[in-house]
Parts: C-alpha cells; structure tokens; sequence
C-alpha cells in the first residue's frame, strides 16, 4: 500500500494529502483507496478504530481530504459541510491564457450519468443544477496558468466542466477537453486548502496540502 500523508491529525480527525489515482472511499472493485490508507494507519494505534469518511475528491484530483475518526465528529463535520461552512480552495493549471485574471462563473449544469461527466447548458431546467465559482491567475510557468479556484457550490465535477466551457480545460483533463498529456489517472488540479469554523470556536482553522511534486507544479514564488 502506498505511503500515506498525513497533514494533521488528533484524537477526532486526521487530515491528509490524497494521491491523484486513488478513490477517496473504500469500494469492492479498488484494493487501494484512501479510506483504506487512513484505517490501515489508524488500525497502527487503536484495536478497533473508526473512520468516517466525511467529503471525497475525484480519483484524478489530489490534495486535502479530512477523514473522522469518531462518529460524532463525523456529524459535526457533515452539518459544517451541509451548512456551507467549509470553504475549499483548489489549484489547476490551463495551458490557456484566461480571458481575465480573475473572474467569477456561473452556470447552469446538467450531471451525465451515462459518460460519466458534467455538462454545462445554456438555460435552467428540471434536471439543472446552479454551479458557481471564483478564479484568478495566481501564476505562470512554461506549462500553463495557475489558477486559485474557489467553488461557492458543491456539484458533482463542477470545476473541470466550468473552466473547460470558457476554453480553459484543466491539464491533462482529457474527458473535458485537454489535448495534453499528464500522468496517469491524473489531472492539475489539486484541493489545496480546506477552511472552517466550528460552532464551539471562534477560530478559523485552515488545512493545506502541498503541491504535487512534478515539473508542472513548478512555480516562482
């Protein structure tokens, strides 16, 4: 089993940096996923440990995953999440020049159950969700642009397909468009921040993950 990353962890949670390839949750089909990853980590230290699995990022994405390791912090999280108290902050690289430096994006966008995808459509509709998100050029290297994404919703592949529908189709993103190569089972985009605030603090606490280290993620700080 790969190595696992783990960012933070403490007596209810742990956080770690997902490998690009892996599912977040266990499943019949996978042997290596990264519910397995923290339980065989977790299993190091606790005889009968629990592991909640409270969002998911998509196998192609690496970066920041929070996992309970009590079922009530479980609910706790799910009620930030639900609420809309959670901000995550991604990174993906366009080979592309955006038409702005930073912009805001919304659209109307249909899941496709049949290929495995999100489309984005012209007018609402019984079958539409309203998908939003803020970007800006952060960066540039001889890859592409570096964006700061932020989604203000939650749907299903939402940044890939609306970052492709203004012509900026993610690296390696084949399934919305990229005509350039990546590693495999693999896309630039990475969750790079996770935010939030509890109801029982008035502090914010904020989780990172760190880049992928391959040329591409190469930038001039």
């Amino acid at each position: 089993m790969p190595n696992l990353e783990v960012i933070y962890e403490n007596n209810d949670f742990i956080v770690v940096n997902k490998m690009a390839g892996l599912i977040s949750e266990k499943s019949p089909y996978e042997d290596i996923t990264v519910e397995n990853q923290v339980l065989n980590h977790v299993s190091k230290n606790k005889r009968k440990p629990y592991v909640g699995v409270i969002h998911r990022l998509d196998r192609v994405t690496s970066g920041v995953l929070v996992f309970a390791k009590k079922k009530s912090i479980l609910v706790e999280f799910n009620a930030l999440f639900s609420s809309r108290k959670v901000q995550k902050t991604y990174l993906a690289i366009v080979k592309n020049k955006p038409p702005k430096n930073r912009g805001t994006l919304v659209n109307f966008l249909v899941k496709n159950n049949l290929e495995k995808r999100a489309d984005i459509v012209a007018s609402k509709s019984k079958d539409t969700q309203n998908c939003m998100l803020s970007y800006q050029v952060i960066n540039q290297n001889d890859m592409g642009y570096l964006l700061e994404i932020k989604p203000k919703t939650g749907r299903f592949h939402q940044i890939r397909a609306q970052l492709s529908h203004i012509g900026l189709p993610i690296i390696g993103d084949e399934k919305y468009g990229s005509d350039q190569e990546y590693l495999p089972l693999s896309i630039c985009l990475h969750a790079w921040k996770i935010t939030y605030q509890t109801e029982s603090s008035q502090e914010q606490k904020t989780f990172e993950a760190p880049l992928p280290k391959n040329a591409f993620w190469s930038f001039k700080s």
